[in-house]
């Protein structure tokens, strides 16, 4: 596990799953996600030192194909760099992500009647 202070942090949140993949075909997996909310965190690595597979184009540009698919297929995907995961600033937007996920799910819930 990658950031176990912030995987149990996440867990306050409800069941989250390091290293989870989420699409039916492709390998790609997520950093951290709540499959039962679609809710997905990523932790993007070494942004200031300019070695990250992140940051180089193809590296970029996979990020970008992955983070579409994700998005169409309803995945909700946040993004974080490293020195963001001990910051207030990141749990409010994780709760927002919930907040969000619990408007949409009572919405889909209510236009099935």
């Amino acid at each position: 596990m990658k950031y176990p202070i912030f995987h149990k942090l996440l867990s306050n949140y409800g069941e989250v799953v390091p290293e989870y993949r989420f699409h039916p075909t492709r390998k790609w997996r997520f950093d951290y996600a709540f499959p039962d909310k679609m809710i997905a965190v990523e932790v993007e690595g070494l942004v200031y030192r300019g070695k990250s597979r992140h940051t180089n184009n193809s590296g970029y540009k996979g990020d970008l194909e992955k983070y579409n698919a994700a998005a169409c297929l309803g995945w909700l995907v946040l993004r974080f760099s490293q020195d963001m995961l001990t910051k207030s600033s990141t749990f409010d937007t994780i709760s927002s992500a919930f907040t969000l996920r619990e408007s949409q799910q009572f919405i889909r819930l209510g236009s099935d009647k």
